[in-house]
């Protein structure tokens, strides 16, 4: 590994990604690891330079307080402790401060003069870094990767094949949940264009019996990420070779799907439901990268812009976005109306401004007035949010007159829907 490290050992502070966010942005590798981490496992992690121990207000688990082994201050580098002093650490903070300037200069006083570390994290070392890491894991052998043609997936992809080549092959599962024509872009983009090994399995009548009558979103999430690994189970089974499966998980992923100190957010596909039976060994290289750093780092691979800037799309698909019990009828006006919105949204130059943007159909009916008649039918509901890290979030104020053209599309255009709201929350 070609970057200098600052670990940080999460003591229970809710803030563990925007410090290692920080630090980044001083141009310094970081990242985030238990707070029992052991001194041979610290030892083993390449390049470290400094520790943090980030206590905070999430420190008593299940009744006790929790801390650090002692053995790890024998590692040999500088410590920093906050909220948290050990008798073992010389520089300690109560907390961190409030104002970001301070922070900071705190951050650069401990990194670059204390652990004399260098401004040398860039997306070219990372590649660099995680093709050297893939090819001595993987080896020889073969990786199958779900591409679903989102940003994750695709940059995954990217990074693989120019790592490992042929002994890639791709898997476009088709479970009925995707967006308005996206697995046929998936097809032309990636077999057609980029000449990657790809297999296209059309499961749409498999994933709806499972789902069917499940209302609950974390039991569906399961479901789905559950059934997407005996998919590629079976199409390993038709290969030879196969022993691991790449996954485009990202580090809110992980952050979301609960860690020692912190609750879990909402389960992922490939976190929370993995089966415990998997044969897979997995191959994740994006894992530690917040969604800004995926999509950099797929620039720099060379994949086009449409590409990794394309929209957010969540490993369930529509089926989080089909809320309660999935019913075709409700899937298809999630479906039709979120490519409206997609469509005004790009006419506007919205899509270029809002990072993420979607309907969602809920499953109640209300009564409205349709073609000048009475009906009860299903509202649709936008959402539109913006982002840099995809941890924290603010609504995107749109436009009157747009959100009046969306609206009378998808009345007009929508079968089963009689009216739209825009969906506001509190700002995170």
């Amino acid at each position: 590994m070609k970057q200098d490290m600052i670990v940080i050992l999460d003591l229970g502070n809710t803030e563990n990604t925007a410090l290692a966010r920080a630090i980044r942005g001083l141009g310094v590798y970081s990242e985030i690891y238990p707070h029992d981490i052991t001194a041979e496992e610290l030892k083993a992690i390449p390049n470290v330079k400094g520790v943090i121990i980030n206590g905070g207000e999430n420190r008593v688990v299940d009744g006790s307080a929790i801390d650090v082994h002692e053995e790890i201050y024998s590692v040999g580098c500088p410590f920093m402790a906050v909220d948290h002093a050990p008798a073992l650490c010389e520089k300690k903070l109560e907390a961190w401060p409030e104002d970001m300037a301070s922070m900071e200069e705190i951050l650069k006083r401990f990194v670059f003069e204390d652990c004399k570390a260098e401004a040398n994290w860039n997306m070219k070392n990372f590649i660099e870094d995680q093709i050297e890491l893939v090819r001595k894991q993987v080896g020889d052998k073969k990786v199958l990767l779900a591409l679903s043609g989102g940003v994750d997936s695709s940059v995954v992809a990217a990074l693989l094949i120019k790592a490992i080549g042929k002994q890639l092959t791709c898997v476009h599962v088709n479970h009925g949940l995707m967006r308005k024509g996206e697995s046929e872009s998936v097809v032309e983009v990636f077999r057609n264009q980029m000449d990657a090994n790809l297999i296209y399995v059309d499961a749409v009548e498999r994933f709806l019996g499972k789902l069917e009558d499940v209302a609950d979103p974390e039991q569906k999430r399961k479901i789905i990420g559950a059934e997407f690994i005996n998919v590629f189970a079976e199409e390993a089974q038709k290969l030879e070779g196969i022993e691991f499966l790449g996954q485009g998980t990202i580090y809110p992923d992980i952050v979301e799907s609960g860690t020692k100190t912190a609750k879990v957010v909402k389960s992922h596909h490939n976190v929370g439901g993995l089966p415990k039976d998997l044969n897979f060994k997995l191959v994740e290289p994006l894992k530690q990268l917040f969604k800004d750093e995926v999509r950099a780092c797929g620039t720099e691979l060379g994949l086009p812009y449409e590409m990794v800037y394309r929209q957010p799309f969540p490993g369930p698909g529509l089926g989080v976005r089909c809320l309660g019990a999935i019913t075709r009828e409700r899937l298809e006006a999630v479906r039709e109306s979120d490519a409206i919105l997609r469509e005004e949204f790009a006419k506007a130059g919205l899509d270029k401004k809002v990072w993420q943007y979607f309907t969602i159909v809920p499953d109640f009916k209300s009564v409205g007035v349709k073609n000048n008649a009475r009906c009860f039918e299903y509202p649709v509901i936008i959402r539109a949010v913006n982002t840099v890290d995809a941890m924290t979030a603010t609504i995107e104020q749109i436009p009157w007159d747009i959100l009046q053209k969306i609206t009378d599309r998808i009345l007009a255009e929508v079968p089963n829907v009689n009216r739209v709201c825009y969906g506001i929350m509190k700002e995170i």
